[in-house]
């Protein structure tokens, strides 16, 4: 049964607060062509620049499109929302696609790979330094791993609620009651997405490509084909993103208060590293990275999850979180889901809905050092083998089998479910807990096993499964007409964005050794040039200033 706790909690709470809940989307894809192999050309003029643009942007590469949604207070407006930016992606592709699978198109070594480019100012010159330095601590090849990023946030109403309630929060301000329990749910977040990578995994086979000759533990699934044959997510096991080099430095991000995470995080990004410095910042007059240190920015550390504000001009993550506070969260271990237009269904949404809001309403204990080991050994777990028949994960020094630890779980999930069902008035929520909890009946019916499953039933390797994929997306996108108000909107922004940009360059005043003393050492922000509010919309401040 449901610990009373959380019972009682949810019970406590006027089922109404929960209106205005915010859901935003960041979806990643590869444009390639139509051999699927990885284009060569640059970010199209018409998708507007990628510094300055609201919703179409670019990663770590000049091929890895964003697509980014703002905040909505449903997710089938938010989804109708990425589902129009990318028709309008579309129609502006020529004869490229989009690749409709977490794990890259076939590649001929890291050449293949053109960092993203941002222009001649300062903060465009800053992003694509960033990412070069990406490439030669980690390799290109793992930056072009594509995902979905699950941004969420509570309404102003529900905190103030949810403090008057807590009686062991009665000393606390309001700022720092909501800074503490988003934090509490981050912990949970960690200790329970396994059970993310399980139910949305669709990555279990990869191109041989991307192993560069050395496929480890994977099993050879046919001539162009790596897989394992219970993976849910290879993204997300040792072959995809990770901080590995950052665990051996000794430093270790903290969870278990907005303060700790705040001090760990400086620490990382301040402290030099030996093995970095080896590559230099310049070689040949030319910028390596942005700086030697563990991490060169903030946003260098590879994590499931991550507290998140809104940034002012050039202001830090750190510092942003410092002033004002947590926002909002982002779930980072989302698979592209190759089955469908948009990457996730409206399903599944509903189902982090759900799950987002049973992480911050379940007790969260601190996390001991001992408990993060066991978290990190789960989630390579469920990564490599979670469909496996039997498999057990780790808990509190136990192994449990994992089809136990789901049903507990659930148990939460399907009354919470039922709290969400009661707002709005729908059995949305509670038929989306349902259908995921199938999966942990039947692990045929997971993403992951349903890529493996159509593969298998085709004959096709994975390059010829998402380019299937991938051509029927685009018919889909191109055979539905845009609406002609909706297709003048996007045109109308991506023709600002571009003089945006040029607004930027032009106004530029002090040269980049000097921006970049300014912003590793702020004093005034006035001394870093023509980086003023004005200049940039609000929508955008988070995106140009913070994802870099």
């Amino acid at each position: 049964m449901p610990s009373s706790s959380f019972n009682e909690k949810l019970d406590r709470f006027d089922s109404e607060k929960l209106f205005g809940l915010k859901i935003g989307l960041e979806k990643e894809s590869l444009r390639v062509k139509e051999n699927g192999r990885i284009s060569d050309q640059a970010h199209p003029q018409a998708l507007g620049s990628p510094l300055t643009h609201p919703y179409i942007t670019t990663d770590y590469a000049e091929a890895l499109l964003e697509l980014i949604t703002p905040p909505c207070e449903s997710s089938a407006e938010t989804l109708d929302f990425l589902a129009t930016t990318e028709a309008f992606v579309y129609h502006h592709l020529n004869h490229e696609k989009l690749w409709t699978t977490s794990m890259p198109c076939a590649l001929n070594g890291e050449d293949d790979i053109q960092i993203a480019r941002y222009g001649s100012s300062n903060i465009g010159q800053m992003k694509t330094i960033y990412r070069r330095g990406l490439g030669h601590r980690y390799g290109k090849l793992m930056q072009v791993i594509a995902g979905v990023h699950f941004n969420f946030s509570f309404p102003e109403p529900f905190w103030r609620t949810l403090h008057q309630l807590d009686k062991n929060a009665e000393h606390l301000s309001l700022r720092n009651f909501k800074d503490q329990s988003y934090m509490d749910m981050i912990r949970n977040i960690q200790r329970y997405g396994w059970l993310v990578i399980y139910l949305f995994g669709a990555s279990p086979a990869i191109s041989k490509t991307f192993l560069k000759g050395m496929p480890g533990s994977l099993s050879k699934l046919d001539q162009d084909s790596y897989y394992e044959p219970y993976a849910t997510s290879l993204r997300m096991g040792d072959i995809g993103y990770t901080n590995s080099k950052e665990g051996k430095s000794g430093i270790h991000i903290g969870y278990n208060s907005l303060a700790e995470y705040l001090a760990t995080m400086r620490q990382a990004i301040n402290c030099p590293s030996k093995e970095y410095a080896r590559i230099g910042i310049r070689k040949n007059g030319r910028y390596q990275q942005l700086n030697t240190n563990i991490l060169q920015i903030e946003n260098e550390h590879y994590s499931t999850v991550r507290p998140k504000q809104i940034l002012n001009t050039l202001e830090k993550p750190v510092d942003a979180l410092e002033q004002r506070g947590i926002e909002y969260i982002e779930l980072r271990s989302l698979d592209i889901n190759p089955f469908c237009p948009t990457g996730l269904t409206l399903q599944q949404l509903h189902f982090l809905e759900v799950f987002m809001s049973f992480c911050l309403f379940k007790d969260s204990p601190t996390m001991s050092p001992d408990e993060n080991k066991e978290l990190n050994l789960n989630q390579l777990l469920v990564a490599h083998q979670g469909r496996q028949p039997g498999l057990e994960l780790h808990r509190s020094g136990r192994l449990v089998l994992l089809k136990d630890l789901a049903k507990q779980i659930f148990e939460q999930l399907t009354a919470m479910a039922g709290k969400m069902d009661q707002t709005y008035a729908c059995e949305r929520y509670s038929q989306a807990v349902r259908a995921h909890y199938d999966m942990i009946e039947n692990p045929d019916l997971t993403p992951s096993a349903q890529v493996l499953g159509e593969m298998r039933e085709k004959q096709e390797s994975f390059m010829a499964f998402t380019l299937r994929k991938s051509c029927q997306h685009r018919d889909f996108y191109l055979s539905h007409k845009m609406d002609s108000e909706k297709f003048r909107f996007y045109n109308q922004i991506s023709r600002e964005s571009l003089l945006q940009q040029q607004s930027i360059e032009e106004q530029e005043v002090i040269d980049f050794e000097k921006f970049m003393d300014a912003y590793q050492n702020p004093i005034s922000k006035d001394s870093v040039g023509p980086y003023k509010n004005e200049n940039i919309k609000n929508n955008e401040s988070e995106q140009i200033y913070s994802e870099y």
